[in-house]
C-alpha cells in the first residue's frame, strides 16, 4: 500500500514542479517585456503662426452645360456615351417628334391658306382704295376692305408664328453638344422618355479647371481678386500655384461658406481630373483672419479607433499613454489640433514596437 501511495505521489511532484517552473518563466518573461522599452520618435507640438487662409475644395471644370429639352416624347437615340470627346454642334440625341412634325404640316397649311387669303384681301382694298380716291366708293366700304385686309394680314402672321413655334420645338428633338467637350454623365437610355428640363447628359469642358473652395465669414474679408495660392492634391501630395480669380459675395445658399474660385496655370492641368480633393492656402490681404495661430501635427502621428481621434504622448513616467483629441482642418500631410494636445507638449511620432496604454518607451 505504501508503494502504491510513492507512485501516485511522485506525479504530483512532478506537476507541481513543472507549474512552478511555467509560472516562474511567464513571470521572467514579463520582467523582460517591462526591461525592453519601445523605441519611439518623439517630436514636440508647436504652436504655428500664419498669415495664410486655408481652406479645402475640389477642381471643378471652368463650363459645364446639362443637356435637357424642352419636349416630352421618347428618346431614340443617344449617340455617346460618358468619356467620349464631343465637339460643338455635334449630334447627341434624338427624341420622337412625330407629334411636332404634324403641328409643323397643319401650321404650314394655315400659312398657305392665310397667305391666299391676304392676296385677295390686298387686291380688294388696293381697288376700294382707288375707288374712293376717285370717289367712286363710300368711306365705309373704303374701311371695310381695309378692316378686312388688316384681319387677314394679322391671321397670316399668327399661322407664320405657329409655324415658326414647330420648328422651334422640332430644334428640341435633335439635341447637339453647345460646348466642346467630353461627356461625363449618362441619366437616361435610348426608349426612356425625356422630359422637359430633365438632364440626359452632361457635358463638361476638358482642360478648363478651376478650383472650388470655401471659406469662412471670418476669412473672407482677407482675401482679394488676384491673391495668391497653393493648392494641394489630397491624393497625390502634388502642389500648384494658383491665383484667386473669383469670390462670391453672399453665403445664402452655400450654408454660412464663401466660395471662391483659384485659376490654375494651363501648364500645371495635365493629370487633374474633376472632383479631385484639395487643399488649399491663401496669402492673406493683411486683415486679422481667423486662422491666425494653430496647433499641427503630422497625420502619421493620429491614431483612429472608431468615431475616436487619438495621439500617443509620453508620460511623466516615460510610457506611452494615449490622448484623446479634436482634429480640425487637414493641411497637405498635416492635421490641426482644436484640444487635447498642448503647445510644447511631446507626442510620439513614430515608434518600431507596437504602442498601447502603459508600455514603456524610449526616445532615439
Amino acid at each position: 500500500m505504501k508503494i502504491q501511495a510513492n507512485a501516485f505521489a511522485i506525479p504530483s511532484l512532478l506537476m507541481a514542479f513543472f507549474f512552478l517552473t511555467s509560472c516562474s518563466g511567464n513571470k521572467h518573461e514579463e520582467e523582460t517585456k517591462k526591461d525592453n522599452p519601445v523605441p519611439v520618435v518623439v517630436a514636440v507640438a508647436g504652436k504655428q503662426t500664419s498669415d495664410n487662409i486655408y481652406a479645402s475644395g475640389q477642381i471643378e471644370s471652368k463650363e459645364t452645360a446639362a443637356i435637357s429639352t424642352r419636349v416630352m416624347g421618347f428618346i431614340t437615340s443617344i449617340k455617346v456615351n460618358p468619356g467620349d470627346q464631343v465637339q460643338k454642334r455635334q449630334l447627341l440625341v434624338t427624341i420622337s417628334d412625330g407629334d411636332i412634325q404634324a403641328k409643323k404640316a397643319q401650321a404650314q397649311a394655315m400659312v398657305s391658306e392665310a397667305e391666299a387669303a391676304l392676296k385677295d384681301a390686298e387686291k380688294d382694298y388696293k381697288r376700294f382704295e382707288e375707288l374712293y380716291k376717285q370717289q367712286s366708293a363710300s368711306t365705309k366700304e373704303f374701311e371695310n376692305a381695309e378692316l378686312h385686309y388688316n384681319s387677314i394680314k394679322a391671321k397670316t402672321e399668327a399661322a407664320r408664328q405657329m409655324q415658326n413655334e414647330a420648328e422651334a420645338m422640332l430644334a428640341y428633338t435633335n439635341l447637339t453638344a453647345p460646348i466642346s467637350g467630353v461627356i461625363i454623365q449618362k441619366n437616361m437610355d435610348a426608349g426612356s422618355m425625356a422630359n422637359p428640363g430633365m438632364p440626359i447628359l452632361v457635358i463638361e469642358q476638358t482642360g478648363g479647371y478651376q478650383i472650388s473652395a470655401s471659406v469662412s465669414e471670418a476669412d473672407i474679408a482677407s482675401i482679394k481678386e488676384g491673391a495668391d495660392a497653393e493648392v494641394v492634391i489630397k491624393s497625390s501630395g502634388r502642389i500648384i500655384k494658383g491665383k484667386v480669380s473669383e469670390i462670391s459675395p453672399s453665403s445664402q445658399f452655400s450654408g454660412g461658406q464663401y466660395i471662391i474660385k483659384v485659376s490654375i496655370p494651363d501648364a500645371e492641368k495635365n493629370g487633374l481630373y474633376s472632383g479631385m480633393y484639395v487643399n488649399v492656402s491663401i496669402t492673406s490681404s493683411g486683415l486679422p483672419t481667423a486662422s491666425g495661430s494653430f496647433v499641427l501635427v503630422p497625420a502619421s502621428a493620429i491614431i483612429y479607433k472608431d468615431q475616436l481621434i487619438g495621439i500617443y504622448i509620453v508620460s511623466e513616467s516615460q510610457t506611452a499613454l494615449l490622448r484623446w483629441i479634436k482634429a480640425g482642418k487637414i493641411f497637405g500631410d498635416k492635421v490641426e489640433i482644436l484640444s487635447g494636445l498642448r503647445p510644447d507638449e511631446k507626442f510620439i511620432l513614430a515608434s518600431e514596437g507596437k504602442l498601447y496604454n502603459g508600455v514603456p518607451v524610449i526616445e532615439q
